[in-house]
């Protein structure tokens, strides 16, 4: 194989880190490039860019590759965190992942990738993906728990070409042991989660920095009064936790989510009956189809409208390119404005859409 150069990028973590040690083992130049999306503010912040860092240092001076750091908290602010307010002020519940990805990894850090010589770049993503005369597939990775294609759903065909998913064939667990087997410092380092700019830290009081909080009442689906809310922004549809609804117990069971009115400021929720939450199709925007848009305006696939769901069964009618009305075999509880409705067949991710509206 001629020596071919790949830029991984490098979150510090262990899955990125063996992408990048896979790599240089099959031979290619690999250089690794941590990308700094969040500029962190005081003390108390659960984004820990340069501890990150100093792992990706680390690594790469032990599997002997040069390494990179490249600013895009610019291109963040703009292109995903002004989407994130914007979704929670019009009372939906966002997935600024899936755009992270559109936006910024396979956008300007690819393009920066290419200004330092890349033929490919590579993530340490959970996914496949085949090159086959100009077309490019996104696969399912074999570890279908791990899996992530659902936040890859919104890329095009010139941001999947030259793309390398090293972990595609691998589970979890040889992950982790490959990095002890070579003692990388990230072997066992504990997995991120949530959001990179909220971390682990409070996300309320996160949010109230950026967005003021308007407290309204909280009403039963009946019209009683219930509590009172500290917020519409803070809730999303089908939550259990959080609503200060203890004393309110019914015979039922607890309380939980099921509509918002942003116009009158009123949250409603309902204990034990979870009809409210079941809906039989959903309208969703945005369609992006990968690798292309199917020719049958109506056709049958299986979708995830969360990240953490089993596929379902369903019918998509296409209404033209960006829009489609997706019929469920079965209802779905709690689909959510503001999410992603990503479709699949057995082997492949087939791209997807927000989430617009869901119909009981």
């Amino acid at each position: 194989m001629s020596c071919k150069t790949v830029v991984v990028g490098m979150s510090g973590g262990v899955d990125s880190s063996v992408a990048a040690l896979l790599l240089k083992e099959q031979g290619y130049r690999v250089v690794g490039l941590f990308m700094k999306n969040w500029e962190e503010e005081g003390e108390n912040g659960a984004c820990t860019a340069e501890d990150d860092f100093e792992d990706v240092k680390r690594v790469s001076d032990l599997i002997g590759i040069p390494y990179y750091s490249v600013n895009f908290s610019k291109e963040y602010m703009e292109r995903v965190f002004s989407y994130f307010l914007s979704e929670y002020r019009a009372g939906r519940t966002p997935n600024p992942d899936v755009l992270c990805n559109r936006e910024i990894k396979f956008g300007p850090f690819k393009e920066y990738a290419a200004a330092l010589g890349a033929d490919f770049i590579a993530t340490g993503h959970y996914c496949g993906i085949s090159h086959e005369q100009g077309v490019h597939r996104l696969l399912k990775a074999r570890d279908r728990a791990k899996d992530q294609t659902y936040f890859l759903n919104q890329l095009s065909q010139p941001q999947l070409e030259n793309v390398l998913f090293p972990l595609a064939d691998l589970e979890k667990s040889e992950v982790r042991a490959i990095a002890e087997r070579h003692g990388l410092s990230t072997a066992k380092k504990k997995d991120s989660t949530g959001v990179c700019f909220i971390g682990e830290r409070n996300f309320r009081k996160f949010l109230r920095e950026y967005l003021p909080a308007q407290p309204g009442k909280i009403l039963s689906l009946a019209g009683e009064e219930v509590g009172e809310h500290i917020g519409l922004m803070y809730y999303t549809l089908g939550q259990r936790r959080g609503l200060d609804l203890g004393g309110k117990k019914g015979e039922d069971g607890r309380w939980f989510v099921v509509k918002k009115d942003l116009e009158k400021n009123i949250l409603y929720v309902s204990h034990g009956d979870e009809t409210p939450l079941l809906s039989h199709s959903c309208l969703v925007s945005g369609m992006n189809y990968i690798p292309t848009m199917p020719e049958e305006e109506v056709f049958d696939c299986t979708a995830k409208f969360r990240y953490r769901q089993e596929e379902q069964r369903v019918r998509v009618h296409r209404l033209g390119k960006n829009r489609a009305e997706i019929f469920f075999y079965d209802p779905q509880r709690a689909v959510t404005e503001g999410q992603f409705a990503v479709l699949y067949d057995e082997k492949q991710c087939l791209g997807g859409g927000v989430i617009e509206r869901a119909d009981p």
